[in-house]
């Protein structure tokens, strides 16, 4: 177990995982986002690199596992990604759409912002959240993060506009919770 929250443990894929992370990103709905469901190839993919990344830096998106059930209801974590030329910490989440509007998203990405924070050294937390993507928005606005910028990202050949949300640590005093590990 990496980080638990009051219903959530997160911790590292492993590649026994790959029917949930299927379940997720091969749900046209939830990956609106990107503009189409995974295959299978890319589904391994997505999932090979999150092993990569924990190897090389240390940290990348977790399996969230609701308490209760044990249930993998989606993936939250920290990656590495590059703003202005500059690396930066960001916050993402996916979750499975039958566990929308639970407040998992939430209660997964406040623990991963503090473990930026707290483990990793991070000043400032980033999340680049497309802009019709109201509902992860919401998510960093619950975080305390505010628009910082915009920037165009390029997947699959297209063009897609995404607003750069981002937190700093000294605005977080008086919102954070204990770190729990």
């Amino acid at each position: 177990m990496l980080l638990q929250t009051e219903r959530l443990d997160l911790r590292a894929f492993t590649d026994a995982d790959l029917p949930a992370v299927c379940a997720v990103v091969q749900d046209p709905e939830v990956m609106y986002a990107y503009e189409h469901a995974f295959s299978d190839e890319e589904a391994r993919a997505w999932l090979s690199n999150q092993l990569r990344r924990y190897r090389e830096d240390g940290f990348g998106l977790w399996a969230v596992e609701e308490r209760a059930t044990g249930e993998i209801v989606g993936q939250c974590g920290i990656t590495k990604q590059f703003w202005r030329g500059t690396p930066v910490h960001e916050v993402g989440y996916l979750f499975a759409k039958a566990h929308w509007h639970r407040g998992f998203a939430t209660e997964a990405a406040a623990a991963c912002r503090d473990f930026a924070f707290d483990a990793l050294g991070a000043e400032e937390v980033y999340a680049f959240i497309r802009t019709n993507n109201f509902a992860s928005q919401r998510v960093a606005e619950r975080l305390g993060m505010h628009v910082k910028d915009t920037v165009v990202k390029q997947y699959y050949g297209m063009d897609m506009p995404h607003l750069v949300y981002s937190v700093a640590l000294s605005e977080m005093s008086d919102k954070r919770a204990p770190l729990r590990r």
